[in-house]
């Protein structure tokens, strides 16, 4: 027997989705009257975990030894619960293996409370079924959120990419219904969100009673209150007509779009099983560019997949060159058990891709400069989510999802015009409009 936990800390690893998740558990221990607290001092601590990089599973492992250790020298013993992806991968391993008090997968997390009280009775918990979606009629409602928030409308993946294990860990396709969806974005406005970012693995995939992404968004461009939509993340071959239409004619819809292609070459993108080519990609990007000139672009890239040779790899760099994205994100392969890229033949040695890694966020580096270099001068709103470091210095979001550094008289949560007035690599400097232009007569 174990007394119950009265304080909770909820560490997730990953994804937006993660973070999302995340938030939903700690709502759940709140409203069994837990309380937040740091991981080196709560009862239960919660690693919410990742398993899309390299070694995530003993990573799990190191962050269950540290955690025991940093407490065990306080004299407390923890509730230890591992969630997410990896508890869904390895299950009763882990239980075995770490002796852990609960284990509970990303479509189970509803059940931790009943898990936390049978771990407290004395015996370990495991949950981790993949029923379709039906935890978030179980979750409590939206009470405290901060200016910008995410909403989950899909989950699972039916694309099978073969270096993904998302479809073993999160299970296949399924979308949430629309009006559970709108009720709940009505409920993150009227907890303080300005602005919602829709999450999915391949969230415009999302359909439900013949209605498309599009036609979600639409529907949440009308709940008063709310200024800013986003969602992430996209597969190119979801990328509808009426969603391109919609950046066009939505004004809440942020001009930024994450739409991963991961390589550049049309022979690794078929062994990837991505169902796109590079010209049916770069084809997109400009149907996407007519309908939205001023869209922000990001991407995903997976550099040394088994059997990329160096002309390959040159197809990658010379399609970043063709797009010049806003923003992007890269990685070394790394073989996940159980996915069919596990078992190719080529792998690359880890020095190489380590060069062609430092080759390509180079130019990914490159390009994210210009574009906040191009966006000096800019008159745009940003939205404010935090104190920066510096006395009356605040940090917010413009509508490309740039960092932008100011001090303004505004609060938390304020929609601010602001004149965009200095770029680095990765944020920029901004001055109220007002400020701006008094500065532009005094010159």
């Amino acid at each position: 027997m174990k007394p119950a936990p009265k304080t909770f800390h909820v560490k997730s690893f990953g994804c937006q989705m993660n973070v999302y998740d995340g938030e939903r558990m700690a709502e759940l221990m709140g409203a069994q009257g837990m309380v937040a607290a740091d991981a080196d001092s709560s009862d239960l601590v919660v690693l919410n975990t990742c398993h899309i990089r390299e070694k995530a599973t003993e990573k799990v492992y190191s962050d269950i030894g540290r955690l025991r250790k940093d407490q065990g020298k306080l004299g407390r013993t923890p509730m230890i619960a591992v969630a997410g992806c990896v508890a869904q991968a390895e299950g009763e391993e882990i239980v075995r293996r770490a002796k852990v008090d609960v284990v509970v997968g990303p479509q189970a997390y509803h059940n931790l409370p009943a898990l936390v009280a049978k771990a407290a009775a004395g015996t370990s918990a495991l949950d981790t079924d993949l029923p379709a979606l039906t935890k978030f009629g179980h979750l409590p409602a939206r009470r405290r959120v901060g200016p910008s928030a995410f909403l989950t409308v899909q989950e699972g993946c039916d694309k099978f990419c073969t270096y993904c294990v998302v479809p073993y860990t999160r299970g296949a396709e399924v979308s949430r219904p629309f009006a559970a969806i709108v009720d709940e974005a009505k409920a993150l406005v009227d907890a303080g969100a300005r602005e919602i970012t829709l999450l999915g693995q391949n969230v415009n995939a999302w359909d439900h009673d013949e209605k498309g992404l599009h036609d979600l968004i639409r529907a949440l461009d009308r709940i008063p209150g709310l200024a800013r939509i986003r969602y992430t993340t996209s597969h190119p071959n979801d990328m509808t007509q009426g969603l391109i239409d919609a950046h066009a004619q939505v004004e809440s819809l942020m001009p930024f779009l994450h739409l991963p292609v991961q390589a550049g070459s049309d022979r690794v993108l078929k062994a990837m099983n991505r169902a796109h080519t590079r010209d049916s990609y770069l084809r997109l990007i400009d149907r996407i560019r007519a309908a939205r000139p001023d869209i922000a672009l990001s991407g995903d890239f997976i550099v040394g997949f088994p059997g990329e040779t160096d002309a390959q790899f040159a197809e990658t760099l010379s399609l970043v060159d063709a797009v010049g994205y806003a923003q992007a994100f890269s990685f070394k392969y790394s073989p996940r058990p159980g996915t069919p890229a596990a078992t190719l033949p080529g792998q690359i040695p880890a020095e190489v891709m380590d060069d062609r890694l430092q080759r390509l966020q180079a130019a990914l580096n490159r390009d994210q400069h210009a574009f906040n270099r191009a966006s000096v001068g800019r008159t745009c709103p940003v939205l404010i989510e935090r104190s920066g470091k510096l006395p009356g210095q605040m940090l917010g979001k413009s509508p490309w999802l740039q960092s932008v550094h100011l001090v303004t008289g505004g609060q938390i949560g304020d929609l601010v015009d602001i004149t965009l007035a200095t770029a680095g690599p990765k944020s920029l400097s901004g001055v109220p409009t007002t400020v701006a232009a008094l500065q532009r007569t005094v010159a």
